[in-house]
């Protein structure tokens, strides 16, 4: 029994050991640790400067107007083409209807116009008639004057026959110079007349297009979905008056997202378009995503902010600047239930 005592305690390691044992395990794991960490960070480039990004489309009216109803509420999922919002269109049906009438009138105004013209043109043929007549009574009475100088002249007839005939020549002549001047005149009035005809067809013409106008704002009174997606809070409630390309919503396409990663500037001269991405995102981190570059920015984040740093002012702090990365999501459609526009993410780009 003593035998067995005294061979255990000479090969059980002093208790002053187990700090150096210790000391050493920390060590050795530190190293291990470190050279992991170390060969990560040659092979890989990081940041935690990123979020997933999305296409906002947003929901304007066309057309003023009191709402009617609203057929979606906060955060649905809508499908394109669904109705969202439906405006009264009371008002506007009634300014339709005075303008159809306008447009009514307009056209009776363009008869009217023909009328008149055909009218004129009847009357030109009248009067073209009326001048024929005229110079073939002139011509007749100068050949008749004619003979009857050539009759006197054998004594055939009397002085007062000669003066009959020249007074028929000129009774003959105003005649026909007057029913000239009134073709003339009345020639004059067809430019008029079609003058008027013209504008009375544009008048119809610009009336039709109105009316146009009009059924197209009606039919503006429907708003639609424009694409698939998901919307955000709505601005509009029932009854409200609300403007021509006042926000209503907001709809955030969930069939296409994308990621954008902004990298220190140091890090970019390593980065090129088509490189693999590990995506992890900060609310599901369990969560493996892979991705590939499909862009890097010409410019930093700050050049195209709203106010962009200006240097030359003298009030200089260097700051390492940030430049966007554009990520394709592989297989987007398979993460679309945790997908959210926003969402914070953590990158690393495999170099090797």
């Amino acid at each position: 029994m003593h035998a067995q005592i005294k061979f255990m305690s000479e090969n059980t390691p002093p208790k002053k050991n187990l700090p150096k044992i210790i000391l050493a395990i920390v060590v050795i794991g530190g190293s291990l640790l470190g050279y992991q960490k170390y060969q990560y960070a040659t092979t890989h480039e990081d940041t935690d400067n990123a979020q997933v990004e999305a296409n906002f489309v947003p929901i304007l009216p066309r057309m003023a107007g009191f709402v009617n109803q609203i057929y979606v509420k906060d955060y649905d999922h809508v499908k394109k083409g669904q109705l969202l919002v439906e405006i009264d269109t009371e008002e506007g049906k009634l300014a339709l209807s005075e303008l159809e009438v306008d447009f009514k009138q307009a056209q009776i105004e363009v008869e009217n116009a023909k009328a008149n013209l055909k009218n004129l043109e009847k009357g030109i043929t009248a009067q073209q008639a009326q001048v024929k007549t005229a110079e073939f009574l002139k011509n007749k009475s100068e050949r008749d004057h004619q003979r009857n100088i050539n009759l006197a002249k054998a004594q055939a007839i009397t002085n007062q026959q000669i003066i009959d005939s020249k007074d028929a020549i000129d009774l003959a002549s105003i005649k026909y110079f007057g029913s000239l001047d009134e073709l003339i005149s009345t020639k004059s009035k067809k430019a008029i007349l079609e003058s008027v005809l013209h504008r009375s067809e544009n008048t119809v013409k610009m009336k039709d297009i109105k009316i146009a106008q009009q059924k197209l704002k009606l039919n503006y009174a429907k708003i639609y979905a424009p694409n698939e997606g998901r919307i955000g809070k709505k601005a509009v409630e029932v009854g409200q008056f609300i403007q021509v390309s006042q926000p209503l919503m907001t709809i955030i396409d969930d069939t296409q997202f994308w990621v954008v990663a902004n990298f220190k500037e140091t890090q970019v001269k390593k980065l090129k378009p088509g490189m693999l991405a590990e995506i992890k995102i900060d609310a599901f981190p369990d969560q493996k995503i892979m991705g590939r570059i499909t862009a890097i920015s010409e410019s930093t984040g700050a050049k195209t902010s709203m106010l962009p740093p200006d240097n030359s002012s003298g009030n200089f702090v260097k700051v390492t600047q940030r430049v966007p990365v554009k990520i394709e999501i592989q297989d987007a459609v398979k993460y679309k239930e945790i997908l959210r526009a926003g969402l914070s993410l953590e990158v690393s780009i495999p170099l090797k």
